[in-house]
Order: structure tokens, then C-alpha cells, then sequence
């Protein structure tokens, strides 16, 4: 694939940007479009390696050496119609998506790996300034009708794919806008939500039908969709916040991430007016959580023109390159500079919060930490050991938990009379078929917190297995064991 010698001739490319101090005085995405024969270029760096190891990286599948060919040889179309055919939203992985695959790059054992995640993005972004991407509607319609809740990308991969099945799809969505995290969750600076509506639109097109401000078991009855709907899938994500039981966690100023961004991104969306508990502005601001929505406090914060920003990490500083415990081509824990941090921030490893202390109207002035350390004992689990004369005090006007998941809220499935399992996610009878047959679970709700590049292939999986439960038998593609794409 590619130039025989390409990964020899050029050298990895690497998104421009524009400078960091411009960029937080807004919103708006900061990356800069690279040229076309420099992306041609990188697409040229994909290695004739044999056994394209990029396959089993990415929980797609998306059939990577292929379309960097079609980079190469400057078919821009027929890159976009492979990237299409494993991947239904290629914009929003292209900029969120950690890209597992490059990690897997059989180049980057030596070299630094092609940039695969760049290429992907900048296919999509021709293929809407082309007017390549239409609304492609089923030929014929099955009469069937599948409720899709949740409208993050599990969902939305869900729904597309059924309605390509030629069902009767409604997507319901308790919040006032389609997207789930990508829109609420996810900063703008990382993806303008524009990005979102331009897909809506084409799925509204193909016959998909979206119902905003209606939250199932409160505004529509469990049992009346089970009525109304032949299949069911259940998309909801895992959205139970990771608590913090320390003294002090009541204090006002104590906030949690997923309130914090959310609040954020429908106020830069006009949608309610800033609440000064939500905002950083002139604060000392400690994000507790070094993973990408710690990043993504770090960079709102920023732009809200906080004082200071200091993020804490319980885990150990990860080293700069691949180790040993997790040789190629695995998904190596090594340390990750986001955008955000070069904004401005402070990092702390090995440090865990003990208290937060308030002020005399019960507002967080402070918070007290201990360093510890990790003592590894083979066959268990690491414990944690904390230095003895390590406590510290840390100024404090805004404390931000980005401490993930616990899993998904339990109200609407056991309003289906669904159960769930040791992790606290949805249990399921058949993979992505519950225990009740026509109803099934997508996304984070049923695997737990995870990738984007995951809920779509989640979404993607599930819509197979639907498919199969409505008609006997399914052409929608599928992922076989060995990651390979198949119909049954």
C-alpha cells in the first residue's frame, strides 16, 4: 500500500495549530487544515507490511491501508466510500477517537507511525466540501419499527444502520439537543457541534426520526414503547458519576466534571445563561482526574480565564515511550500531553486527595493532599501506600472531579425489567440482546466508560443483531471474531 519507499522519503505529520495563547480566547476548533499533497504524502507512508496490524487496533475495523492508498493515488472519493463502509461518523473519531490504530502501526515499531487519525478526518472534511456525503434512504421499507434511546454515537451508529435495514427508526433523546456527550460532553474547541447538525441533517434525510425533551419512564412509559416499538435498543451510556467520599466533598465549589462541561457547552450554545458555580474565571481551579475529561476541564477553565490550573493524578507519571509491560502491538500507558495542557496547567502525579477544606460560608478554600506510592505484589492487585510527611495544603476556588463512571442509571432498565451485571452494566441474555428478546443495549450501558471509536462499532454490532431478531437474517455488516467484516 502506499510508496514502496514512502515511509522512508517523509515523515510523520502532525496537525498545525494555531498558538495557544490565540486559541483560548475562544471556542472554536484550532486546528489547521494541512494541504492535500501532504496528506498525500502520508498517506504514502503506509508500509506493504503484510499483516496490516492497524486492523486490530481499531475496534472498527476500518480498512486503513486501503484508504490511505486512495489518499496516495489522490482518489479522494473512493477513500471516503472505504472509510464509510466501517465507520458511520469518520468526522467525529477523526477528531476524538485516541486512535488506538496508530499504536498498532507496524511502522511505528521503529518509526513514528503514520498518521492515520489526520487522513481520516481530512477524507470526511472533502467528502462534505465535495458534496460527496447525500442522504442515501432504504430502497424499501420492512414495516418493522426499532426505538433507539440515547443519541450519543452508539445510538446514532444504531439508528443509521437499521434505518439502512430498512426499518422504521425513532431516536429519543431526554436532552434538548441530538448528540449525547459529543455534544454536552465534549468542548467545542474539539469539535464544533456544527459537525454534528451536518450529520443530523443527513440522517433526518434518510427517513430517521428524532425526538428531543422526552425522557422514557417519565414522559413515555416503559411499557407503552414495548407496545409501540418491535425492537427496543437502549443506548444510554454509563452517566453515574464517580463520587468522592472524602470530608469536605459537599462544599460548594466542589463540582463534577459532567456538570461543569455540560453547563459550559450549552452556554456557548445559547441555550441558558452562565451560573457563577460553574465558572473558573479569576479562580484557583484543581482538576482531580488526568484522563481526557480532566484534559477537557483543563482547556474550559483556561478559557474561562482561570488564575491558576493544577490537575491531579493518583497514578504514577507513565513514561515518555512504549515499556515492556505493554509491548507493541498493544495500546501502550505512556504519558499524553493533550492540546489543553499546553494551553496552561500544572500537573501532580502519585498524589491523593485526602480532604477539601471550606471557608466560613461553606465554599472550598482549600484542599489537603498526601503523595503515595504504588507497591506492585505479583499476582495481585497493586496497593496504594501513602508517604509518610507528604501532606500538603493546595489553594483552592474550584474543585473538578473527572473521576469517570460508575456505570448506567438503573431507573429505565429496570423499568424494562432488566437486571444487571457484577460491573454494574445492563445484563445481557445473547451479547447485545438482553434478557427481555426484543430489547437490546449499546455503548458504555452495556461494556462500560469507554471509547467513541467503541460506541460506534457497539452501535454498528448491535444494529446487526436487531436486524437478525426482526427478520430472521441481517446483510448488515458485522465483526467476526477475528475482527474481520461478515454478513449472516
Amino acid at each position: 500500500m502506499g510508496k514502496i519507499k514512502g515511509f522512508m522519503e517523509f515523515d510523520r505529520l502532525k496537525e498545525p495549530v494555531i498558538d495557544p495563547k490565540k486559541r483560548i480566547s475562544n471556542y472554536n476548533e484550532f486546528t489547521i487544515a494541512p494541504k492535500d499533497e501532504k496528506l498525500q504524502e502520508q498517506g504514502a507512508r503506509c508500509m506493504d507490511c503484510g499483516v496490516p496490524f492497524c486492523h486490530s487496533g481499531c475496534p472498527l475495523g476500518n480498512l486503513i491501508p486501503d484508504f490511505n492508498d486512495a489518499v496516495y493515488q489522490n482518489q479522494w472519493q473512493r477513500a471516503l466510500s472505504i472509510l464509510h463502509s466501517t465507520n458511520n461518523f469518520p468526522e467525529f473519531t477523526g477528531r476524538l477517537c485516541p486512535a488506538p490504530c496508530e499504536e498498532a502501526c507496524v511502522l511505528g515499531i521503529v518509526n513514528p507511525p503514520v498518521s492515520i487519525e489526520l487522513i481520516e478526518k481530512y477524507i470526511v472534511e472533502r467528502g462534505f466540501a465535495e458534496g460527496w456525503i447525500i442522504p442515501e434512504p432504504p430502497k424499501e421499507r420492512t414495516g418493522k419499527r426499532v426505538a433507539v434511546i440515547g443519541s450519543g454515537p452508539a445510538g446514532l451508529a444504531a439508528a443509521q444502520q437499521l434505518n439502512r435495514a430498512g426499518h422504521l427508526v425513532t431516536v429519543f433523546e431526554r436532552e434538548n439537543k441530538i448528540g449525547g456527550l459529543l455534544r454536552y460532553g465534549i468542548p467545542d474547541f474539539k469539535m464544533e457541534k456544527n459537525v454534528i447538525d451536518r450529520r443530523l441533517a443527513i440522517l433526518e434525510a434518510e427517513g430517521i426520526e428524532f425526538k428531543c425533551k422526552v425522557e422514557i419512564g417519565k414522559d413515555i412509559e416503559a411499557a407503552q414503547l414495548e407496545k409501540d416499538f418491535d425492537a427496543i435498543v437502549l443506548a444510554t451510556g454509563a452517566t453515574l458519576k464517580r463520587e468522592m467520599p472524602i470530608p469536605g466533598a459537599d462544599l460548594k465549589g466542589v463540582v463534577q466534571a459532567m456538570d461543569f462541561l455540560p453547563h459550559n457547552n450549552k452556554a456557548v450554545d445559547g441555550q441558558h445563561q452562565r451560573d457563577e458555580k460553574y465558572l473558573a474565571t479569576d479562580k484557583n481551579v484543581i482538576v482531580i482526574g488526568g484522563g481526557d475529561t480532566g484534559s477537557d476541564c483543563i482547556g474550559t477553565s483556561n478559557r474561562q480565564g482561570a488564575s491558576s490550573v493544577t490537575n491531579f493524578e493518583i497514578m504514577p507519571k507513565p513514561a515518555e515511550s512504549r515499556t515492556e509491560e505493554h509491548p507493541w502491538p498493544y495500546w501502550p500507558f505512556k504519558l499524553k500531553t493533550s492540546s489543553s495542557h499546553e494551553e496552561g496547567s500544572h500537573r501532580e502525579w502519585s498524589i491523593l486527595t485526602k480532604e477539601f477544606i471550606g471557608d466560613a460560608k461553606g465554599h472550598v478554600k482549600a484542599l489537603k493532599t498526601v503523595e503515595v506510592q504504588w507497591k506492585k505484589i505479583p499476582g495481585e492487585r497493586p496497593q496504594l501506600i501513602e508517604k509518610k510527611g507528604s501532606e500538603k495544603e493546595w489553594p483552592c476556588d474550584l474543585a473538578l472531579l473527572a473521576l469517570g463512571f460508575t456505570g448506567p442509571e438503573k431507573n429505565l432498565p429496570e423499568q424494562f425489567g432488566l437486571t444487571f451485571d457484577e460491573r454494574g452494566n445492563i445484563k445481557g441474555e445473547n451479547e447485545y440482546q438482553t434478557l427481555k428478546k426484543h430489547v437490546f443495549t449499546a455503548g458504555d450501558c452495556r461494556r462500560g466508560q469507554s471509547l467513541i471509536v467503541w460506541a460506534i462499532s457497539e452501535g454498528r454490532e448491535a444494529a446487526h443483531q436487531v436486524d437478525r431478531f426482526l427478520m430472521g437474517s441481517s446483510t448488515l455488516p458485522q465483526k467476526n471474531k477475528t475482527g474481520d467484516l461478515v454478513a449472516s
